[in-house]
């Protein structure tokens, strides 16, 4: 039986050791769940502040985790995925004491907003340690030619976890309060800290350190394809809301649930697509398929057919992240892989930061159904740029 085609057994034992390791991705995101939608109503309605600063409690996670990529790849390489992990676990763990003593501190605002405001920062450092980490463990434990494998897994655990987490984190705050929330994040990471300690880890690779910026530039073309692709996913998680009310629907929940079902159920379908076709025609297929559904969704006469759109958008998007960082992996040393990871990552915490405010100011122009149209094209350039891509690939 070919490499490409492991045995079930084989295959199985792989799954089952990817599993052990992504285990601590969905800690980490079911912590990053828990306060999204408790946080913005905490911030504006409680401590009274504007929906601004509501905004930018939830936004500072998501930059901290941008600004620490470089961080997270270093401490990957030069001290192994194993240690990184632990450092993102107690980042976790001192993000939920200081919402505890956020919740402890709520009849003095300002002091409870800094408290939450410094607990945001460290989880946004935890998940970008934790984010590479497990994935340059997974790769080096099974293999890089389960490289794809291993990302999809990761990207099951997260969007699995913060599916469970949101609602979970409303069911503990309104009969039990705020507090309860730093609880849970603490129990949650010490638990993981104690199912680490006896987890053996793997050596770390000697060799050539790539400094990340050089890293980035290795990757920075499979990073610009990830972009253009993921923006689309930032374009619906966004508007998707006022796009319904635009248009007199209700049941917008709904359509990003269709999109994240569809997204999960491919990656679960063809998680072996890419190390059968390679990953510059996987991330073909899937950005034509992503924006065919943006463009169903721009062109939707009903919501039956929005909640279409986006379900193909999530179907084609799933495997564009493990496709092109198949690709943008090889470009960069073993004994760099982390640097490589968390430089990849960064053109996808790019798409989210960006989508934002140029589709915003899209939709202010001309519509929010515009806005989808947009992202299809930008899908489209991303099809456009990938075929450069193997085609490059391919000559050389």
């Amino acid at each position: 039986m070919s490499a490409l085609q492991p045995a079930p057994d084989d295959t199985r034992s792989i799954t089952q050791q990817i599993l052990s390791i992504v285990f601590y991705t969905f800690i980490a995101f079911l912590c990053i769940g828990l306060p999204i939608a408790v946080l913005p109503g905490l911030v504006h309605d409680q401590l009274g502040f504007s929906a601004v600063i509501a905004g930018l409690t939830i936004g500072l996670q998501y930059l901290s985790t941008l600004l620490s990529r470089p961080f997270a790849g270093r401490v990957a390489d030069g001290r192994g995925a194993k240690q990184a992990i632990i450092y993102g676990l107690l980042g976790i763990l001192g993000s939920g004491v200081l919402t505890y003593a956020s919740a402890l501190s709520i009849n003095v605002p300002l002091l409870s907003l800094l408290a939450l405001l410094a607990g945001r920062v460290l989880l946004g450092i935890a998940q970008g340690l934790i984010g590479v980490a497990t994935l340059s463990w997974g790769i080096g434990a099974v293999g890089s030619e389960h490289t794809a494998r291993v990302i999809s897994w990761n990207g099951i655990a997260s969007y699995g976890a913060i599916a469970i987490g949101a609602p979970l984190g409303v069911m503990l705050v309104d009969p039990l309060g705020f507090a309860t929330l730093g609880l849970a994040l603490s129990v949650l990471a010490l638990l993981a800290l104690l199912v680490i300690r006896n987890k053996p880890s793997i050596p770390v690779v000697r060799g050539e350190r790539l400094p990340f910026w050089s890293a980035f530039g290795r990757v920075a073309p499979c990073g610009v394809g990830l972009t253009l692709a993921s923006i689309g996913y930032g374009t619906l998680t966004t508007f998707v809301t006022l796009y319904y009310l635009e248009q007199g629907w209700t049941g917008a929940a709904w359509c990003l649930s269709a999109f994240g079902v569809c997204f999960i159920l491919s990656r679960l379908l063809f998680v072996n697509a890419v190390n059968r076709f390679g990953g510059y025609p996987v991330a073909i297929a899937c950005m034509s398929t992503e924006a065919l559904g943006l463009a169903l969704l721009w062109l939707a006469p009903s919501p039956v057919l929005a909640l279409l759109g986006a379900g193909l958008t999530g179907f084609g998007l799933s495997l564009v992240y493990p496709a092109l960082g198949v690709e943008a992996i090889k470009q960069v040393p073993v004994s760099s892989r982390g640097a490589g990871l968390g430089a990849y990552a960064v053109f996808f915490d790019l798409a989210l930061a960006i989508a934002g405010p140029v589709m915003g100011a899209v939709a202010l122009h001309l519509g929010y159904a515009w806005i989808f149209c947009v992202a299809a094209l930008l899908a489209l350039a991303g099809v456009g740029l990938t075929l450069l891509l193997a085609r490059r690939a391919q000559v050389h």
